[in-house]
């Protein structure tokens, strides 16, 4: 498992052998992978990075704008989940 992005959150395990032919190993890294676990904790923790810009717990100065400082959050709480179910 990739440590830094967690692997696939939602990987395909049961796929129909017989059927499933792609061209390239790329092709099948993209049609097996789905999502990386990151990219879902990060999703998962825009409310809560949003949350905390808008009550005024963060300063959006420090980035270009308030988006751009919840992405940031989030993939840092991201971070943190994973390194959580490291210990």
């Amino acid at each position: 498992m990739d440590i830094q992005y967690g692997g696939p959150a939602f990987p395909v395990s049961n796929f129909d052998h017989q059927t499933f032919e792609p061209e390239t190993v790329e092709d099948t890294k993209r049609l097996l992978s789905g999502m990386s676990l990151r990219d879902y904790f990060a999703a998962k923790a825009i409310p809560a990075a949003w949350a905390a810009f808008d009550g005024g717990y963060f300063d959006a100065g420090e980035w270009e704008s308030i988006n751009q400082g919840v992405a940031v959050c989030a993939y840092q709480m991201a971070d943190a989940m994973l390194a959580a179910r490291s210990t």
